[in-house]
């Protein structure tokens, strides 16, 4: 499916909310900037520094990791990947979206001989032991996603696995067990690629976690479990062609930054929701909360003033978070925007029978189906905030395929580094990640790293 997603916002604008929201005059002022901020983006991406856009044209790579497929392919009917973060959520996305429901459930015609794929982004032992518990580990394969090669949680899972398997299969045959995906050239995980002779693949240096998930962190797994990589990458080179303007109307990542860029700024509307209606897409608004949150939360800008900048990224699911957080959006304080994910054709539906035609309440149901129900749900959820002046905005799929996918994804990486752009900060790094790293380091004893005594808790704050 290679149509065009579509971004309409219709109801994020004053006409259709009874005055609030963004009035047609200011979002035609905002054009101007936005034609700054294009032009800057598109210097730093002619500067190699938003090396994410390149990911679109990567052959050799394909070539690669398809031919790693072959050659594994038949050997593992389980996939793992170890990896936190943008090492693991993208990852999630994919798999949520485009490959069958219940997926690691299926038998193994059901996967077409494809491997189950499990994420494991967490370091809870509850979980992670039960996991590894259950699993046959003759037949699985250990992908170990991590850029620096030291990623705490990571490490500690890939030091757990690599235990077990050397147990299980002598210190040679385990490395077969294993696959890093990890920087080209420096790195821990580099290192000892190259020492135990284990398969790597390359993150390019230039992109950054939560931008990597069109890099190999998303595009092997991807392959391994059987998505095509390939129509995923000319989604989102579709998507880099289409924003290739600096016409704010005809772009529509410029547009999904700017129109969030006003709510936040000009009308106090700094959080975001992204509400998927489908449960296909759920993990796509995980994926982009931690996209949204990481890249534009920000102490200082570029000229290290103190700003204290950043919308909240919310993630919720129609139709059940209908009945948990609209109440919230629909009468709570006007401090949001939602941005409805929505698929234009389901690719499978279930019927409602017609039953009980006595009671008006069941009756009615009767000769639709589900997806008419959920559609039927999200326009009327849009409707309904509309109404009551609460911005919202809904990005359409014409499907859920690869190429469709990959637009949506490269679409929201985009609009992130606009988003920056207009905030005046730099969307690529997060330097209030680093200071919690170095406290655990420190904290488990890993040299070179040192931190001030933890306060002693006052018992008079303390309850029970």
């Amino acid at each position: 499916m290679t149509e065009p997603i579509l971004l309409d916002y219709n109801n994020m604008m004053a006409p259709r909310l009874g005055g609030r929201g963004i009035e047609p005059a200011r979002l035609d002022a905002a054009a101007s900037r936005f034609r700054a901020a294009h032009e800057e983006v598109r210097r730093r991406r002619e500067n190699g520094e938003l090396a994410f856009f390149e990911l679109v044209d990567q052959e050799a790579t394909i070539r690669e990791i398809l031919a790693y497929v072959d050659v594994v392919g038949q050997d593992f009917d389980t996939v793992v990947v170890l990896g936190i973060g943008g090492s693991a959520l993208g990852t999630t996305t994919l798999q949520n979206a485009l490959l069958p429901a219940f997926w690691n459930e299926l038998d193994d015609a059901g996967r077409k001989g494809f491997p189950r794929l499990y994420v494991l982004d967490n370091i809870d032992p509850t979980t992670f032991g039960a996991f590894l518990e259950r699993i046959d580990l003759r037949r699985t394969l250990f992908n170990v996603v991590s850029k620096s090669g030291t990623t705490a949680e990571t490490m500690a899972q890939f030091l757990i696995v690599r235990d077990r398997l050397a147990r299980a299969f002598g210190d040679d045959a385990f490395k077969r067990h294993l696959v890093f995906t990890t920087d080209p050239e420096a790195g821990i995980l580099r290192r000892l690629a190259r020492e135990e002779g284990i398969t790597a693949f390359p993150i390019p240096p230039r992109v950054g976690g939560r931008f990597s998930v069109l890099s190999p962190v998303g595009l092997l797994p991807a392959a391994l479990v059987g998505i095509d990589i390939r129509a995923l990458l000319d989604g989102a080179r579709a998507m880099v062609e289409r924003c290739d303007t600096p016409e704010l109307g005809a772009n529509p990542a410029g547009l999904f930054a700017t129109l969030q860029h006003i709510a936040d700024t000009a009308l106090a509307a700094p959080i975001h929701v992204m509400m998927a209606y489908t449960d296909r897409l759920y993990a796509a608004a995980d994926w982009f909360r931690q996209l949204w949150a990481e890249s534009l939360g920000k102490r200082r800008d570029r000229t290290g003033a103190e700003v204290f900048r950043g919308p909240t990224p919310v993630k919720a699911l129609g139709a059940t978070d209908q009945h948990s957080q609209v109440q919230l959006y629909m009468e709570g304080p006007f401090d949001k925007t939602v941005t409805f994910l929505a698929v234009r054709e389901f690719p499978t539906d279930l019927p409602i029978p017609h039953a009980y035609p006595g009671v008006e309440a069941l009756a009615y149901l009767g000769g639709h189906s589900l997806a008419e129900l959920l559609q039927a749900e999200r326009a009327a959820t849009a409707q309904a905030l509309a109404s009551q002046g609460r911005m919202n905005m809904t990005i359409e799929l014409p499907g859920l395929s690869a190429h469709t996918l990959g637009q949506l994804l490269m679409m929201l990486q985009i609009a992130t580094v606009y988003a920056g752009e207009l905030y005046g900060i730099d969307p690529l790094d997060q330097p209030g990640v680093e200071l919690g790293k170095q406290l655990t380091y420190a904290r488990m004893g890993r040299g070179g790293y040192t931190a001030p005594p933890a306060p002693r808790p006052d018992p008079r704050w303390i309850a029970g």
